[in-house]
């Protein structure tokens, strides 16, 4: 790490691997002797719709997306989805299935619940969150339009372990906080979106990887831009996309590929989650918040036995150079966003850190 950067464990928008600052950085005012930036190109030049093009390919390859699904580079981050997947796909028969297993799914259920019937399909509330549904607790109707879950909780920490098998019902995953942080069964899902500002790119872009033959179904009032259909015959640029955060996430894909792609990155998130549950685990002051079996590779949540020694370890981290390690006002406590960007030794410091601090207190 550059001497003058912190550890940021911010849970987004998060840290970007500082190779691909260091790239951008050199080509911020004149890209590859275009003489201007990427910021102050025509969505429609030459040499943008090469980024375009070459980032969106990058894109389907790491993630590997088999053909008859398109990728969109759109914009409203994931909660524009919220809206965008029941305008689009509730008109098939006027229900769906959720499962509310955190924060962003439940804002999600209740923007769904104004297009159609909803049926909660799952919910891990009884216990604050802190663990995942396993498929035989999943309460699923045959006849709902699609199953909407959040493949990875930021706020509560915790992340499904497994794809829910919903038979012929289509499969819709949010999936902003852990997106290629793992291999993932493209063909098993009718959609998967994620805002970019976590472990892709800087905040402002959405991605989406739709099952084409889905889109077309739209309820009639559906907004233009909100339609899924008109995204992929315009190729994501009906108006001007993010062309910054475009051309930013292509840099991002080229590091990740250089760390082995998705399957190289697996080990190496795991094995820096693992860390830091070790020695949360093994910690006499410290107890982590998600249950052993659902636990985040992304985002480790943990806490003290009182609100005033979470002050004073949030505030020593910062101290030390440790960032962002509060946790989310709904839960207290602290969390650790773990993202691809984050290196090993940024996790191995923190543990030295909790380790001297469990000792000192």
């Amino acid at each position: 790490m550059a001497q003058d950067r912190v550890y940021n464990f911010s849970a987004g928008p998060s840290m970007l691997p500082l190779q691909v600052l260091e790239r951008a950085g050199a080509e911020i005012t004149n890209y590859q002797g275009s003489g201007m930036s990427v910021m102050e190109m025509s969505h429609r030049s030459k040499v943008f719709d090469q980024i375009f093009q070459d980032t969106q390919a990058k894109f389907r390859k790491l993630m590997g997306v088999p053909e008859g699904y398109k990728v969109l580079f759109l914009q409203g981050g994931a909660s524009s989805q919220f809206s965008m997947v029941p305008l689009n796909l509730m008109g098939r028969t006027g229900k769906a299935d959720y499962a509310v297993t955190g924060n962003f799914s439940n804002i999600a259920y209740k923007e769904a619940k104004k297009y159609g019937e909803i049926n909660l399909a799952a919910s891990s509330e009884d216990r604050n969150h802190t663990y995942i549904p396993a498929q035989d607790q999943l309460k699923l109707d045959p006849g709902a339009s699609y199953f909407y879950y959040c493949s990875n909780n930021t706020i509560y920490g915790t992340e499904w372990q497994y794809v829910p098998d919903t038979g012929d019902v289509p499969i819709v995953c949010d999936m902003s906080s852990d997106i290629m942080s793992r291999p993932v069964d493209v063909s098993k899902y009718s959609i998967i979106f994620a805002g970019a500002q976590k472990n892709l790119a800087p905040a402002g872009l959405t991605i989406v990887v739709i099952k084409e033959e889905l889109a077309g179904q739209e309820l009639p009032y559906t907004p233009l831009m909100m339609n899924y259909q008109t995204m992929i015959k315009k190729d994501s640029m009906y108006n001007t996309p993010p062309c910054w955060c475009i051309y930013m996430l292509g840099l991002v894909l080229d590091w990740l590929e250089e760390q082995g792609g998705v399957e190289g990155m697996e080990k190496i998130k795991h094995g820096k989650a693992q860390l830091l549950y070790d020695v949360l685990d093994s910690s006499r002051l410290f107890t982590c918040a998600a249950e052993v079996g659902s636990r985040s590779d992304m985002n480790v949540t943990f806490r003290s036995e009182s609100a005033e020694l979470d002050a004073k370890f949030v505030a020593e981290a910062t101290a030390a150079g440790f960032t962002n390690l509060k946790g989310h006002r709904n839960v207290g406590g602290m969390r650790a966003s773990i993202y691809n960007a984050m290196p090993v030794e940024g996790v191995e410091k923190l543990a030295d850190f909790i380790r001297a601090f469990d000792k000192n207190n």
